[in-house]
C-alpha cells in the first residue's frame, strides 16, 4: 500500500505528464511485474530484478529498460541515453502530444519480462582492484618504510585519490611537487581530500 502511495505522489509531481505516466502505470501493473519506487521514480521488477524503470522528465516521459540491450527492438524506439557508457539500460521517450501504439509498448515490456525469466543479464564490469603506483611515486615508497606502511594501510579509495592526484599533473615538475606535499598527509594516515570532508 506504501508503495502505491509513493507511486501516486510521484504522478502528482508532475501534473504536465500525469494522464501519460497514468496510462503506463495501468500497463505496468497489468503484468507480474512488482511496483516499487527506487532512486526516486517507479520502478517494475521480477523477482527483486529491475525490469523497467518509469520516468518524468522536463520534456518527456521515459520508459528505462533495465537490461534493453537484449530487447529485439523491431519498431526502432529503444534509445541509448548515453552512448559509450550505457551497456545494458535502453530507454523509450514519449510525450503527452506523441501519437503511439500502446500495444507495441506492451511487447517491448512483455519481451523484457520473458528476457528476465530466462535471466538474460549484462553484468557490469566491475573496476580492477590493481593499484599501479608512478613511476615517479614508487622510489619513496621504497626508500621511506614508514611512508610504504602508511600509504597501504589507507583504504584503496584514498591510495587512488594519491595516484590520482600524481598522474593528473602534466608535467614532471609539478608530479615530485605533488608528492612533496602529500608525504606528510599520507604519514598522518590522511586521505588526500580528508580536510573536506565533515565540513
Amino acid at each position: 500500500m506504501e508503495k502505491s502511495a509513493n507511486v501516486d505522489q510521484y504522478i502528482l509531481k508532475h501534473p504536465t505528464h500525469k494522464e501519460l505516466l497514468i496510462l503506463l502505470r495501468s500497463v505496468l501493473t497489468e503484468t507480474a511485474l512488482e511496483e516499487t519506487i527506487k532512486w526516486g521514480a517507479p520502478t517494475y521488477t521480477l523477482n527483486n530484478k529491475n525490469v523497467v524503470g518509469l520516468g518524468a522528465f522536463k520534456n518527456h516521459v521515459a520508459l528505462w529498460f533495465f537490461q534493453g540491450c537484449f530487447l529485439s527492438n523491431e519498431h526502432g524506439l529503444l534509445k541509448n541515453a548515453q552512448e559509450g557508457k550505457t551497456k545494458a539500460m535502453r530507454q523509450i521517450r514519449l510525450n503527452s502530444n506523441d501519437h503511439f501504439d500502446i500495444e507495441v509498448l506492451k511487447t517491448y515490456i512483455d519481451e523484457a519480462i520473458e528476457n528476465q525469466k530466462k535471466g538474460l543479464e549484462l553484468k557490469p564490469q566491475r573496476k580492477s582492484n590493481t593499484i599501479l603506483i608512478p613511476k615517479e611515486f614508487q622510489p619513496f615508497l621504497d626508500d621511506n618504510k614508514a611512508l610504504n606502511t602508511c600509504f597501504y594501510e589507507l583504504t584503496p579509495g584514498k591510495q587512488r585519490e594519491y595516484i590520482e592526484h600524481i598522474n593528473s599533473a602534466k608535467r614532471e615538475s609539478t608530479k615530485m611537487s605533488r608528492i612533496d606535499k602529500i608525504i606528510p598527509l599520507i604519514l598522518d594516515k590522511k586521505g588526500l581530500y580528508d580536510k573536506y570532508k565533515n565540513c
